[in-house]
């Protein structure tokens, strides 16, 4: 329960200004102007070589010949005097640092090495770093206003992050003249040591924070940046704006921060994952937070459309189309319903036109039937002006006919003072209203994203499938013999055999050198037969007439073989050619060809993409793309967002496909991308699905020396679940334990588990008198990262509706990254059976495995029973604090 290590960074006691100034248009100058204009309490301390005084306030030479503590440095110096001022900092005991200049990794290799350098001594002394080349940090609450942007920041409930100040300076004068506030706002710059992750769990559980606004340029690091996100977006809402969406803004975006941009249709998988919500534009950035943070959630994403204008309506559904938003069926009995109050000439079909003569009355029904429709998932209510309306009053129907529903209602009264009454009446009983169609079904789609992103986050898949395991060790060793080899493509014959390992169904595949090697290949696995060419340089092979189908004469082969790899080297001269492939023709009359495949994005490492395949897979381009690892839910995910999805069900004389044999064959290519650092590329295409299962008739492998961490899964964005981990106890009296890695929809054991512990329990795990945990305390402790912090629940009738929780261990490393923070509960029953000591164990374990050398915790001085369990386990006291009665422990793993 210790401070935020990014406490000092928002909320400092103490600041210096490195590079203050009496002059009008420095930035330094301004920095302090606006502290001191913003109300800061805290002590201020400009520091400038040339001066004694500046604004009226005592200068100093450096930051060592400040006589007091300084919780936070901002630096506006020259690039080059940075790395100079850093080590004066460290020296001093400085808590963190906001670097304001230029100069460094956007401008080439000299400024990048020269940014290396400052983080290295941030780094050393453990001082957290914003910047460089940034905007700095606004926390109004506290008159922190460390930025040389010269609006003035309200306070408010919702957080701003972004790479670029411009954006930001830009983005609070919008705020001021419309009326938003801020509850902070933080100008990350080249994210050279804090980012976006970093940031974002501190903003998690901020409470004054509320939502969260992210305008970002590049990544730099994709582990921690999802994890961040990932905590923040489970417990407030998180919307995010992208720049860099084609080649060339992506160029600039590069330019600008100097850090890494990956594909946009990747960053929208890793936004989804996260359970965030991204939009395109600033207004849409506010619409999102103000619509998410009122609290308005819905169960789906069908949409009924009730309006008296049919242009109105007609505009909404068509934004609903751009934005994937489904419109409702409405059943015949809703139909029926409708016909009873609505004119014969009402539309008959969502959008419901209840006609331009409306009175409240029919507004009221109309709105009631739709709500009650079991297919209807939100309404949008929209009404224009006209000759025969009240617009007030028909807002006061449908507010009385909405506070009936779950479901939620949007209206759009379009126009001005006509409608203004119907607008406020809206406002005063929550129902969100907008001033066009559009909007509106917008702000719906920002709901129906959420809920859908939502759901995506609280998967946490393990990195192979709990059925039949892989051959993960032969896969491996194809690879390595590939790569010993010096190529970097695998043959063929060499795709299908690890495909074969992950338990993928592949057609059979002979590579041959000879004509007459051919004809006995293809007398092997039978006529008639496929023959393609064998080559690592051709990736289409079709395009250099590489493939050559249903050859059924014995004849046939030979001579094929020889005009094939004639004409392939006539076609392509500078490619390999190897010889050919054979394989035996697939007879799947109701086959569907598809694609799945996996490519290794530059942010975000492996990335699986799955649609419509075949030889023609660039030209319909239709594939969707997300992370690993998969599961059942996330593989059907994949499948619905694309167009073939339609073509998988029934369809004309085609029956359905088996469903279950293609997400199976997604979670094994996800196993393949976790377990296989090494795959660069993987094509599987065609892959051919029908009712009776799927094939793979020809496979691409691409293989390379992993460039991320070499810790284990250090490739990847998302830490799959630690399955590994999984293990079994057993008491002195019989009682099996499974002690296991916790997971997101352990929350409602995590609290029941607490609730269960006695008062003293709860102060001595808590340090305050704490009845049960808030629904943000649960998020937090269930959603982890698997990578930075580690949590193992001891668990009796796991799997079961009697599962309850014995014990919980949990570690989170620090920010130096070599030691971690540890906490230990166990339930007052099982105390006194050895349970904290086994979980204590096994966590310590998983520490040292990975790579983390100390291990430490706060214990309360009168907790006897957990300082005897320290003694025990090697724990030695280096610290006690009779203020605050606690006793700091430490163990080198």
């Amino acid at each position: 329960m210790k401070k935020h290590y990014l406490s000092n960074v928002f909320e400092p006691q103490s600041v210096a200004v490195v590079g203050a100034s009496d002059r009008q248009n420095s930035v330094g100058g301004q920095i302090l102007r606006n502290l001191r204009e913003a109300g800061f309490k805290g002590e201020l301390y400009p520091v400038n070589p040339k001066h004694q005084q500046v604004q009226g306030l005592t200068a100093y030479k450096s930051i060592t010949d400040i006589d007091h503590q300084v919780d936070l440095a901002v630096i506006a110096a020259p690039a080059r005097f940075v790395p100079g001022v850093m080590r004066e900092c460290g020296e001093h005991g400085v808590s963190a640092a906001i670097v304001i200049s230029a100069g460094f990794g956007e401008v080439g290799k000299e400024g990048q090495a020269l940014q290396q350098e400052v983080v290295d001594v941030a780094r050393t002394y453990g001082i957290p770093l914003v910047g460089p080349n940034c905007l700095g940090i606004v926390r109004p609450r506290v008159g922190l206003n460390a930025t040389f942007a010269k609006s003035g920041v309200p306070d408010g409930h919702v957080a701003l992050v972004a790479q670029s100040g411009a954006f930001c300076t830009a983005l609070l004068d919008w705020a001021d003249t419309h009326g938003y506030g801020f509850s902070a706002v933080a100008s990350l710059g080249a994210t050279a040591d804090v980012g976006f992750g970093e940031v974002l769990d501190y903003l998690a559980v901020d409470p004054a924070t509320d939502s969260i606004l992210l305008y970002v340029e590049g990544v730099t690091n994709a582990r921690t940046f999802m994890s961040g996100l990932r905590v923040a977006a489970r417990l407030k809402p998180v919307i995010v704006v992208k720049s860099g969406r084609n080649e060339t803004g992506t160029r600039a975006a590069v330019s600008h921060t100097g850090a890494l941009v990956g594909g946009d249709d990747v960053f929208d998988a890793a936004i989804e994952r996260a359970g965030a919500v991204r939009v395109q534009s600033v207004s849409e950035l506010f619409a999102a937070a103000q619509m998410l943070a009122s609290g308005t959630r819905v169960d789906g994403s069908r949409l009924a459309i009730v309006t008296n204008g049919g242009g109105p309506g007609v505009m909404a559904a068509d934004r609903a189309s751009d934005l994937d938003v489904p419109l409702a069926e409405l059943t015949k009995e809703s139909e029926a319903e409708l016909n009873k109050v609505l004119p014969a000439q009402w539309s008959h079909s969502n959008p419901i036109d209840v006609l331009g003569d409306a009175d409240p009355e029919r507004y009221r029904r109309a709105t009631e039937i739709v709500l009650a429709d079991p297919g209807v998932d939100g309404l949008i209510v929209l009404l224009t002006p006209q000759a025969m309306t009240d617009p007030t009053a028909c807002a006061v129907a449908v507010a009385e006919a909405a506070s009936g529903s779950k479901k939620p209602v949007l209206a759009c009264w379009m126009g001005a003072g006509l409608v203004a009454g119907g607008r406020a009446h809206f406002s005063e009983n929550g129902i969100p209203q907008f001033r066009s169609p559009e909007a509106g079904v917008e702000a719906f789609g920002y709901l129906a994203a959420y809920r859908r992103n939502q759901t995506a986050l609280l998967q946490a898949p393990g990195p192979l499938a709990a059925y039949t395991e892989p051959d993960v060790e032969g896969a491996r060793l194809i690879i390595e013999n590939v790569m010993a080899e010096r190529r970097a493509t695998l043959t063929g014959a060499e795709a299908k055999a690890v495909l074969r390992a992950f338990q993928i169904p592949v057609t059979p595949s002979i590579n041959v050198t000879t004509a007459a090697d051919a004809l006995v290949a293809a007398e092997s696995v039978g006529l008639p037969v496929a023959m393609k060419i064998n080559s690592p340089d051709i990736t289409h092979k079709s395009d250099v007439g590489g493939v050559r189908l249903n050859i059924g004469e014995p004849r046939s082969v030979r001579k094929v073989f020889r005009e094939m790899v004639d004409g392939v080297r006539a076609a392509a001269p500078d490619a390999r050619v190897n010889g050919v492939t054979i394989e035996p023709m697939v007879s799947r009359p109701h086959a569907r060809e598809t694609m799945v495949g996996v490519v290794t994005d530059p942010v975000f490492g492996p990335v699986l993409s799955f649609g419509a395949g075949g030889t023609a897979v660039e030209i319909f381009a239709d594939s969707q793309v997300a992370l690993p690892p998969l599961n059942d839910y996330l593989s059907r995910l994949l499948i619905e967002d694309t167009r073939v999805a339609r073509f998988l069900g029934d369809f004309r004389n085609l029956p359905a496909v088996d469903l279950d044999a293609l997400t199976d064959v997604l979670e094994r290519v996800s196993e393949m991308a976790c377990a296989l650092p090494q795959i660069r590329e993987l094509d599987i295409n065609p892959l051919l699905v029908d009712e009776n299962g799927v094939v793979a008739v020809d496979a691409r492998i691409v293989v390379a020396m992993p460039s991320a961490s070499t810790a284990r899964y250090g490739h990847m964005a998302i830490h799959p679940y630690p399955t590994e981990l999984v293990s079994h106890w057993q008491l002195a009296d019989g009682t099996d334990i499974t002690i296991r890695p916790i997971r997101p929809e352990d929350a409602e054991n995590e609290a029941a588990f607490v609730e269960a512990l006695s008062a003293e329990a709860r102060y001595f795990r808590f340090a305050q008198n704490l009845d049960t945990l808030t629904p943000a305390m649960l998020a937090r402790f269930t959603q982890i990262d698997y990578d930075t912090e580690m949590a193992l629940v001891g668990v009796v009738n796991d799997g079961t509706a009697d599962a309850h929780f014995v014990g919980v261990a949990r570690y989170v490393t620090n920010p130096d990254r070599a030691s971690c923070e540890f906490a230990l509960t166990v339930g007052d029953k099982w105390q006194g059976h050895g349970v904290g000591t086994e979980m204590m164990r096994r966590l310590m374990v998983i520490a040292r495995d990975r790579g983390l050398e100390v291990m430490e915790g706060e214990v309360l001085a009168n907790n006897t029973k957990m300082l005897r369990l320290c003694e025990g386990l090697g724990f030695r006291t280096v610290r006690e604090s009779p203020e605050d009665d606690m006793v700091e422990v430490r163990r080198h793993l």
